[in-house]
């Protein structure tokens, strides 16, 4: 018995909102699931993040239009590694976006990532949008946070190879450090698909969904 479970998808264009703390998050956390979903269906897509310098900002342009041409981006400048101390603003600046963004499927990190801004995105997230579909993902880092899934996303050989391209590609301010490399992206999609019996898979939470039978 397969435990592979194909859901239909709304008949309009998809409605995505892609969320980071910082720029990056987004494209390491769902990138490959973001090539996938582009490959194969229309999308409106809007790539959100609530930090970054002027130069992580423009690199979140860059990459958000590599990932998902034609994708709209929105950036917030509040500061870096601060944002349970900026809680209200950080929802002020999401419920901003809401105004205009009614999604059908969000992407955000983990309610129980170990960085404390990726934490914050992911509480505020169904305290703004209550009527979406949310699927948490995840980001590797030295905390070694890497926990259970309870849904996954196959990823061709050919888009998880694209997806650590663009990374590299995109983000040339992160290249050096000591966590950035090929390995550490493809490895954890190659487990990730070891756990779904795919070559390659991205991970999510989800929370809560509403299944019409």
């Amino acid at each position: 018995m397969s435990a592979t479970l194909a859901l239909d998808v709304p008949d309009h264009d998809l409605e995505l909102l892609c969320l980071g703390a910082h720029p990056d998050d987004i494209e390491i956390g769902c990138g490959g699931t973001l090539l996938e979903l582009a490959g194969r269906r229309a999308l409106r897509a809007t790539f959100a993040t609530l930090t970054g310098t002027p130069e992580r900002r423009a690199e979140a342009r860059a990459a958000a239009e590599a990932f998902v041409p034609g994708a709209r981006v929105h950036a917030e400048d509040l500061p870096d590694g601060r944002l349970p101390a900026r809680w209200g603003d950080a929802k002020a600046a999401l419920e901003r976006l809401a105004a205009h963004v009614r999604p059908d499927l969000v992407l955000c990190p983990r309610r129980d990532d170990a960085h404390q801004d990726h934490r914050t995105v992911a509480e505020l997230v169904t305290t703004v949008w209550r009527d979406a579909l949310v699927w948490e993902y995840e980001i590797p880092k030295w905390d070694g946070d890497m926990a259970g899934a309870t849904h996954y996303v196959p990823v061709s050989p050919e888009n998880a190879r694209r997806k650590v391209e663009l990374l590299t590609k995109s983000y040339p301010s992160q290249v050096g450090r000591d966590w950035w490399d090929d390995e550490t992206f493809t490895s954890l999609m190659r487990l990730r698909g070891v756990e779904c019996r795919a070559r390659y898979a991205e991970a999510f939470v989800v929370r809560k969904a509403v299944l019409a039978p």
